[in-house]
């Protein structure tokens, strides 16, 4: 095997991520659990110090998940769900999902549609929240006239760009990953933009989420890109209509936490999602 030989440009890099420290895991010290963005549920656990009551994480901050289904089942949807949940939306169409904004933003970024669609979509958190006014805390666009690329630029330079303005970011939904890269099948894309949602949930301690079909006949992610996202993400969400009851099953496929019990959403007659 050649030795590897470390550029100057390297070592420079090397000396700096030393100094920050922030590779090392020191054992000595005491590590939190990662603070949750969005729970449903309790569960309690056996420890050392006898009995502890936690809420069970749909998601944390500094982090990212996936949901992964077929075409047509309903995944916008349940994202407005979640956003609603976030937002602080009505019981009634939330359940026993509890958020954990405190202050911090709601972003929604569309990849796919125009602005007449998108728009149509985001009003449904409007319509949960039940009272018809926009919160300052929700921001939304519209990325379809962009390239793969400016996408990715793009959606970091606004989160920045609250961030500067005094703004700590939350639960960002992207909808959808596929449209960050050129191919889902191209793997050094596919890297680079799992890589990326990696250190951008770190850097703004935010939890994105984010949406990726399934392959045609079956249960896995399509392309590399959902190979990638089923290794690195906290939760991976699969949805599924259940053909006896007519709502979408959503079921924890993986997660890195303690899975939630499977629930089920339906439309109500104003296609709101609505807790089964």
């Amino acid at each position: 095997m050649d030795r590897l030989e470390i550029q100057e440009e390297d070592k420079m890099l090397m000396q700096y991520l030393d100094e920050k420290g922030d590779c090392v895991v020191d054992l000595t010290e005491k590590v939190e659990r990662p603070p949750v963005c969005l729970t449903k549920g309790e569960k309690v656990y056996k420890g050392k110090n006898g009995l502890t009551t936690f809420d069970i994480p749909l998601a944390t901050y500094g982090n990212f998940s996936f949901v992964q289904a077929p075409p047509k089942s309903y995944k916008t949807f349940f994202m407005s769900l979640l956003s609603g949940a976030f937002a602080g939306g009505d019981g009634k169409y939330i359940g026993n999902i509890q958020s954990h904004r405190g202050n911090k933003q709601l972003v929604h970024f569309d990849t796919e549609q125009g602005k007449w669609h998108c728009k149509r979509v985001f009003m449904r958190v409007i319509d949960m929240i039940g009272n018809n006014r926009i919160p300052e805390f929700y921001h939304t666009f519209s990325l379809r006239e962009l390239n793969y690329n400016t996408r990715r630029i793009y959606i970091e330079h606004k989160l920045q760009q609250m961030v500067d303005e005094g703004k700590e970011i939350g639960f960002v939904i992207i909808d959808g990953i596929a449209d960050l890269v050129s191919d889902v099948n191209d793997l050094k894309g596919s890297n680079l933009v799992v890589q990326w949602l990696m250190e951008i949930t770190t850097k703004f301690n935010c939890h994105v989420i984010t949406i990726i079909h399934s392959n045609y006949g079956s249960d896995k992610p399509t392309g590399h890109l959902g190979s990638l996202l089923e290794k690195k993400a906290e939760t991976q969400y699969n949805l599924k209509r259940n053909e006896s009851t007519g709502c979408i099953d959503v079921i924890c496929r993986r997660t890195r936490n303690v899975p939630f019990e499977p629930f089920a959403f339906n439309l109500t007659d104003t296609n709101l999602p609505i807790i089964s």
